[in-house]
C-alpha cells in the first residue's frame, strides 16, 4: 500500500498533459510578419510602471547609470527570450509558461513555475497601484501621502512600508469588483494605452534636448552642498554616492540591472504568436532582437533625459517625469505626464489583475490550487473566487509593502521561472522522442526492447561501465534513455557549480579581480569543472524531432542565460528573499498538502479545463 502511494506520488510530480491533445488547435489566421512581430513585442515591452522605477532606481540604487542596467537587462532579455522561443515550441498553440510547463516537464516544474509567476504578478499588480497613488497623490502636492506618514510612521515595523497606502487598498478592491461584475479590457482601450505608452519616451527625449544639461552627468560634491542649502523641496536629497555618471559604482549597475529585470518582461509574450510567421526560426530572434532594442533606446533615452534634467540625488523617486518637469518650470507638462500616467497605470494594474486570476484559475482547474478558485459565475461567466483572492493578496500587499520592495519580489518571481525554462530547455533538447505520438512511442519503445534485448550486446557493458564510456562516446546518433539521464544529471551538477560561482563573483568579486589565491583557485577550478560537464553534455546526441524555433550553440546559450539570471539572483537582498521564501513555503504546503492529491485525482482529463482561458498567464503587466 505505502509502496503504491509512493509510486503514485512520484508519478504525480513528473505527469505531463499529452502533446497530441494541444496539436489539434491549430490557427487558421493570416501569418504574421516580423514588423507584425516588432510591433506586438514593442506593444507589451512599453509600460508606464517601469518609468516610475527609474525614479527609485535612479535616485537609490544606480543614478545616471541606469542607461547601462537596462543594456545589461536587454542582454539577459534576449537569452531568456530565446530559451522561451524553444520552450514554447514543444507546445505550439498558443498559451501561458505555466501550460508549457505542465506539457514539456510535468507537474512539479509546471507549479514552480506557476507559482513563481504568480508572485510576480501580485508583485507587480500591488506595485502599479501603489504608483498610481503616488502619481494621484503628487497632482494635488502629496497631502495625502505627508499626512498618513505623520500618523502612522512611527508605528510602522521597518521592513513594512511607512504608512499604509489606502488610496491603492481602495483603488485595488474596486477593480476587483469591476473584474467580479465581468468587465473586460476592450481593444479600443488597449489601442488608447499603447499610443500613451509611445508619447511618454518620445516626448520626454524631445523635452531633454531642450531642458537637459550634460554638467549633471558630472556632479560633485561641491554640487551635492550647494544644493543640500538651496533646496526647498519637500522630500530629502538622495544619496551622493562618489558623484559622475556611475555614483554607485559597478555594484550599483548590477543591483539595478536585477530589479529592472522585468522591463523587458512583456516582449517575451510575443513568442506564443510565432507559430503565425512563415519562418518562426528567423522571424522569432529577429523580431524579439528589434522589439528589445526598440525597448531599450526609450527606457534608457527616458532615464537620460531625466537625469540631464535634474541632478539624479534630486528626483522625487515615485512620480519622477511630472516632478522633473515642475522642477525645470514647465508646469503644465507635468499635469499632462501625471494625467498620462494614472490612465496607463492603470491599464498595466487591469492587464495584471488578468492574468493573475486567470492563471489562478488554470491552476485550480487542474488541481495545483483549491479548486473552489476555478468555480465559474453562471451569470457573469467569471470566476468570482479566483477574482476575490487575487484582489485579497493583491490589495494586503499594495498597502503594506513599498514600491521598491515590491519591485524586488516581482524579479524574485521572474528570474528563477525564466531558470526554470532555460534548465528545461537545456534538458528538453536531449531527451528521447519529445514529440513522438503515443503510436509511434510505443513502436520505438519496442523497438528498443528488442534491442536491449539482443544477445549481441556485451555483457560487460551493461552497467556503470557502459554508462561512464557513454560520457565521451555515446553509443547512438539519437537520445536513449541513458543519455538522457546522462543529461539530466550534468544539467542538475551545472546548476550547482553556476551557482557556487555566481556567489563567489558577486560577494567577493574585488578579492577575485585581484588575484586572491584562494578564491582564484576555486573560481579557476569552478571554470575547469564547468566546461567539462558542459563538454560532456555536448558529447550527447540531440534529439532530431523538428521544432519551429531551435536555440542556437546548444547548450552554451543556456548556459549564459542560467549564469546570467543567477548572478542577478544574487545581487536581491535579503530580506526580499526571506519574503520569497515565506512565499514558496505557503506554495510547498499548498502543493504538498492538496495540490499532489486533487492533480492525481483529476489525472483523467487530458487537457485544460474549457472554461479556462487559454491565454492564462504572462501578458503585458509592466512595472
Amino acid at each position: 500500500m505505502l509502496r503504491q502511494y509512493v509510486r503514485r506520488f512520484r508519478q504525480g510530480l513528473v505527469r505531463k498533459w499529452p502533446l497530441e491533445a494541444r496539436e489539434e488547435s491549430e490557427s487558421h489566421r493570416a501569418p504574421l510578419s516580423t514588423l507584425d512581430l516588432v510591433i506586438l513585442g514593442v506593444c507589451r515591452t512599453l509600460g508606464a510602471g517601469v518609468y516610475v522605477l527609474t525614479g527609485v532606481m535612479t535616485l537609490l540604487i544606480a543614478g545616471p547609470a541606469i542607461v547601462i542596467s537596462f543594456l545589461v537587462v536587454a542582454l539577459s532579455s534576449v537569452l531568456s527570450g530565446l530559451c522561451y522561443a524553444e520552450f514554447w515550441s514543444y507546445v505550439p498553440p498558443s498559451g501561458s509558461v505555466y501550460l508549457y510547463s505542465v506539457v514539456a516537464m510535468g507537474k512539479l516544474c509546471a507549479f514552480l513555475i506557476g507559482w513563481n509567476v504568480l508572485l510576480y504578478l501580485m508583485a507587480a499588480a500591488s506595485c502599479l497601484t501603489r504608483a498610481w497613488s503616488y502619481a494621484f497623490d503628487s497632482l494635488i502636492g502629496n497631502h495625502i501621502s505627508q499626512a498618513l506618514e505623520r500618523t502612522f510612521s512611527p508605528h510602522m515595523p521597518s521592513f513594512l512600508a511607512p504608512y499604509p497606502d489606502f488610496i491603492a487598498l481602495g483603488l485595488v478592491l474596486l477593480m476587483t469588483g469591476l473584474l467580479v461584475l465581468g468587465a473586460r479590457v476592450t481593444t479600443l482601450i488597449i489601442k488608447v494605452s499603447t499610443g500613451l505608452n509611445l508619447f511618454v519616451p518620445i516626448f520626454m527625449i524631445l523635452s531633454g534636448f531642450i531642458k537637459g544639461d550634460l554638467h549633471n552627468w558630472q556632479l560633485t560634491e561641491q554640487d551635492y552642498r550647494s544644493n543640500t542649502s538651496r533646496s526647498s523641496s519637500t522630500f530629502s536629497l538622495g544619496p551622493l554616492g562618489s558623484g559622475g555618471f556611475v555614483p554607485f559604482g559597478f555594484e550599483g549597475i548590477l543591483q539595478g540591472a536585477a530589479i529592472l529585470f522585468t522591463s523587458y518582461f512583456g516582449v517575451h509574450g510575443m513568442v506564443t504568436a510565432g507559430k503565425e510567421a512563415p519562418n518562426p526560426q528567423r522571424s522569432i530572434p529577429l523580431s524579439m532582437v528589434i522589439s528589445i532594442f526598440i525597448g531599450f533606446l526609450a527606457y534608457s533615452g527616458v532615464s537620460a533625459t531625466l537625469t540631464l534634467m535634474v541632478p539624479y540625488y534630486q528626483i522625487y523617486p515615485y512620480s519622477p517625469l511630472p516632478q522633473a518637469f515642475l522642477q525645470v518650470g514647465w508646469d503644465p507638462a507635468a499635469y499632462v505626464m501625471a494625467a498620462v500616467f494614472l490612465c496607463t497605470l492603470l491599464y498595466s494594474f487591469l492587464c495584471a489583475m488578468v492574468s493573475m486570476f486567470q492563471l489562478t484559475c488554470t491552476m485550480a482547474a487542474e488541481g495545483l490550487l483549491f479548486r473552489v478558485l476555478a468555480q465559474i459565475h453562471s451569470r457573469t461567466g467569471t470566476p468570482v473566487m479566483a477574482i476575490l483572492a487575487s484582489g485579497t493578496l493583491t490589495g494586503f500587499t499594495a498597502s503594506l509593502l513599498g514600491i521598491l520592495d515590491l519591485v524586488k519580489l516581482m524579479s524574485a518571481g521572474v528570474l528563477p521561472a525564466y531558470t526554470l525554462v532555460a534548465v528545461s530547455v537545456l534538458v528538453l533538447r536531449y531527451q528521447p522522442d519529445q514529440n513522438l505520438s503515443k503510436k509511434q512511442k510505443t513502436e520505438k519503445g519496442n523497438e528498443t526492447s528488442d534491442l536491449e534485448a539482443s544477445p549481441s550486446e556485451p555483457v560487460p557493458e551493461a552497467g556503470p561501465l557502459r554508462i561512464l564510456k557513454s560520457l565521451w562516446f555515446p553509443t547512438s546518433t539519437t537520445p536513449t534513455k541513458i543519455s538522457g539521464q546522462i543529461v539530466y544529471g550534468c544539467a542538475s551538477l551545472l546548476v550547482l557549480l553556476l551557482s557556487i560561482l555566481s556567489l563567489i563573483l558577486a560577494q567577493w568579486p574585488s578579492q577575485v579581480f585581484s588575484g586572491d589565491p584562494v578564491l582564484t583557485t576555486v573560481v579557476v577550478l569552478l571554470l575547469l569543472l564547468i566546461t567539462g560537464v558542459t563538454v560532456i553534455m555536448w558529447r550527447q546526441p540531440q534529439s532530431p524531432s523538428p521544432l519551429l524555433f531551435r536555440i542556437p550553440a546548444l547548450p552554451v546559450l543556456p548556459l549564459v542565460s542560467i549564469f546570467v539570471n543567477i548572478y542577478l539572483m544574487m545581487q536581491i537582498t535579503s530580506e526580499t528573499w526571506i519574503l520569497f521564501g515565506i512565499w514558496m513555503a505557503i506554495g510547498s504546503v499548498i502543493y504538498l498538502g492538496y495540490g499532489i492529491r486533487h492533480s492525481l485525482a483529476g489525472n483523467n482529463h487530458q487537457q485544460p479545463p474549457a472554461s479556462t482561458p487559454p491565454d492564462s498567464g504572462l501578458k503585458h503587466p509592466q512595472c
